[in-house]
């Protein structure tokens, strides 16, 4: 039977108070880099002054770090438009990120964004760096003020078996002018009636 003494437990709390222990970056360093480009999935968290805060989960190959403190998000035309809304009226977000394999580790980048449309003038700087994706309605461009890390260790085990077609077939069929009319019926403000900045 192994005896356990109180430098057993002392140690043993001290080692989970680092593993525990949440650290700050003011920027995305080359490791924190490497982190998000192996993620599957991420969460977008935006806030208008008044009315509900929105919370998203996003995947395809929609996320690019520009540098360490830019990032853009490509954003696909879906049932709503919140982020546009929120950041027009108070431009901080939020995107966290977990690992769902490997060493536990969660991944939260605050900042500030804004929308790109088509036509505007630095549209075709940006989506260049994204597969040609249907039903793109706007890519989100990020200023990162800061970057948190924390454990993750309650974060359970899941098994990546591949991206869901669904939403692309359905903007394949709608086609540009569906998508276009979609935008106009569904996209024009948010559930609070914020506008979103689509034309």
């Amino acid at each position: 039977r192994r005896e356990f003494t109180n430098d057993f437990f002392v140690t043993e709390e001290r080692n989970l108070s680092k593993i525990a222990m949440a650290k700050f970056y003011e920027k995305l360093t080359s490791r924190l880099q490497a982190f998000i480009q192996k993620q599957k999935v991420f969460f977008v968290a935006t806030a208008p002054e008044e009315g509900r805060i929105n919370l998203s989960p996003k995947g395809m190959d929609s996320l690019r770090v520009v540098n360490e403190n830019r990032v853009l998000w490509l954003n696909v035309t879906g049932s709503g438009n919140e982020t546009a809304a929120h950041l027009l009226e108070n431009p901080r977000i939020t995107i966290m990120m977990c690992s769902f394999e490997g060493a536990p580790n969660i991944l939260r980048i605050y900042g500030k964004g804004r929308a790109i449309h088509p036509g505007d003038p630095d549209w075709g700087d940006v989506v260049g760096l994204f597969p040609e994706t249907p039903g793109t309605r706007q890519i989100f461009d990020i200023t990162v003020k800061s970057a948190q890390t924390s454990c993750g260790m309650s974060i359970p085990f899941f098994e990546y078996k591949g991206e869901r077609e669904e939403l692309n077939d359905w903007a394949r069929e709608k086609g540009d002018e569906g998508i276009q009319k979609y935008w106009q019926d569904r996209n024009l403000t948010s559930i609070d009636g914020k506008p979103t900045g689509l034309q």
